[in-house]
């Protein structure tokens, strides 16, 4: 799970109501719900569970970073355990889907950045000091006028567009760092669980699809501190691939200066869009020149999505998702910064979830065919940015006008006191009032939070295809992104009763006669 969310978890309110019903009777409800043809599909079984995270944590696949063999391995493991159970690739494709990641970017000795003004000697700003680049950044050289793109978001699923009036094609963009209202719990944008569109490489494609020539970010000082803040450290370690387009982050102080140049207030036009949730997109005046050059050295890598589909009686179809990525030997995301260099299993995040993933494949594989299909997909990058799911929507191995709805599994393993929280609720018509029911039984306690429920794990980037989610997660807890997320730690007895829960709302949704309609949440206050 991405480390943004942790936060805002934290931060839910937590109300319920204790449901209490025998084992025999609560086993006969399930099977009711889950099974309606008359037998029952294949038993989730918590020790095929606890196997597969077993594997997975285990200490010889040190942590599945991206990039490296033991993710691999984890992929060859998934695609066997498809294999065995006998679901096969989508028509016409293999289990495996690759997409690009950097691997060892270095700055190279060219990084220029520029500017002047109405013609006169221009200023040339220092790296490290006033700029950075980042390691997905395109090489090369870019020169012209401004645009200001607010936070660069596009986001039609809120009817919120930064660039809606501005033209940047042919220009070079400046936006914002991670997205408006973050802290407002009612905004469009789910208050300080980040989005899909925080993710600063879904910035520069968006700002790639607009034209643009070059991306500087700047930090939104109005809700971080104030001040400039700091720049972003360049890293090393793996990371999005170059889109072939530069990405600067640029010192707030500078950039302020050139609002002055247009004659606006930079922290006031901030506040102002995250008081009305309006973009305040603008072009700078035509005197004001950048040029710069960004070079980055790197190495790109092919990493996996690992897939697997179940057809039903019609084409539509339902998409299950985990992300079997972790974080490898912690480097820059440990939550434990003496331990970086040392194994972080990973057991909770988020082998509970592949292993649930495979589960309930297994599941619905023994089955008679439902209404919908069922597509199983196994995530890689998560840990990075949501990158394997942001490659797939950009590149589905079924058409996304079919999916009905897409159910995520990130971190399902260490369920405390009964209690699961499922996100997402409010994007799809109907989805409160069935998972409502469907809990009757369970002996869970689920809490339908009233957050958006879009916080960074993969299910975000199909929200932003208009497709209804839902984000199950067991909660935080202190082995979060440390060496001790182990797998004698997950509850595996309480995984099954939650697989067998979601079984239950996929099923439902699978024989439902109309699919829900997806619904925006928020938007622009008009």
């Amino acid at each position: 799970m991405r480390g943004e969310a942790a936060d805002a978890a934290g931060q839910i309110r937590m109300r319920f109501s204790r449901w209490w019903i025998g084992p025999a009777l609560r086993l006969g409800i399930l099977l009711a719900l889950v099974c309606p043809f008359g037998r029952a599909g294949g038993a989730i079984d918590a020790e095929h569970y606890l196997d597969h995270v077993r594997y997975l944590a285990s200490e010889q696949m040190r942590g599945r970073g991206t990039g490296t063999p033991e993710l691999e391995a984890a992929a060859e493991y998934i695609a066997k355990q498809f294999q065995a159970i006998g679901v096969k690739p989508v028509p016409g494709a293999r289990y495996f889907q690759r997409f690009p990641v950097t691997m060892n970017a270095e700055v190279g000795p060219e990084n220029r950045l520029a500017y002047s003004v109405d013609g006169e000697p221009g200023k040339r700003l220092r790296l490290r000091r006033h700029f950075v680049p980042l390691s997905f950044s395109g090489r090369g050289k870019a020169s012209g006028q401004l645009v200001f793109a607010g936070y660069g978001i596009s986001a039609n699923e809120y009817g919120y567009d930064d660039y809606a009036g501005v033209n940047a094609k042919g220009k070079i963009v400046v936006i914002l760092r991670h997205e408006p209202q973050e802290f407002d719990r009612d905004s469009a944008f789910a208050g300080t669980v980040y989005t899909e569109h925080s993710q600063l490489f879904s910035k520069a494609d968006n700002a790639k699809l607009h034209g643009a020539r070059a991306v500087l970010m700047v930090n939104d000082t109005s809700q971080h501190g104030g001040g400039t803040g700091e720049l972003t450290e360049f890293s090393p370690y793996p990371g999005p691939a170059s889109l072939g387009i530069p990405f600067l982050h640029v010192d707030a102080e500078v950039v302020a200066g050139w609002f002055a140049q247009a004659g606006r207030n930079f922290q006031t036009v901030q506040n102002e869009m995250n008081a009305g949730l309006e973009p305040r997109s603008f072009e700078f005046p035509r005197g004001l020149r950048v040029r710069l050059r960004a070079d980055v050295r790197a190495r790109r890598r092919e990493v996996r999505n690992v897939a697997a589909f179940l057809p039903g009686r019609t084409r539509q179809y339902i998409i299950i998702g985990a992300h079997y990525d972790h974080i490898g030997l912690g480097e820059q995301f440990s939550m434990l910064p003496s331990a970086a260099g040392t194994v972080h299993p990973g057991a909770d995040d988020n082998a509970s979830g592949t292993a649930g993933l495979i589960e309930l494949a297994r599941h619905f594989a023994a089955r008679r065919t439902g209404r919908r299909g069922i597509l199983f997909v196994a995530f890689a990058g998560e840990e990075l940015g949501l990158l394997g799911s942001g490659y797939y929507v950009r590149h589905p191995l079924q058409p996304l006008s079919r999916a009905v709805a897409m159910i995520n599994m990130d971190m399902i393993g260490r369920i405390r006191d009964d209690r699961v929280y499922v996100g997402g609720v409010r994007t799809g018509a109907g989805l409160r009032e069935s998972l409502e029911a469907l809990a009757a039984g369970t002996g869970l306690r689920i809490d339908l939070s009233e957050t958006m429920g879009y916080g960074s794990s993969d299910h975000t980037a199909f929200t932003t295809r208009e497709i209804p989610v839902l984000f199950f997660f067991s909660g935080l807890h202190r082995d979060y992104h440390r060496p001790s997320d182990t797998w004698d730690k997950i509850k595996a007895e309480k995984a099954v009763q939650l697989l067998d829960y979601v079984a239950a709302v996929v099923n439902e949704l699978s024989e439902a006669d109309h699919r829900p309609r997806f619904l925006r949440v928020g938007g622009i206050r008009h």
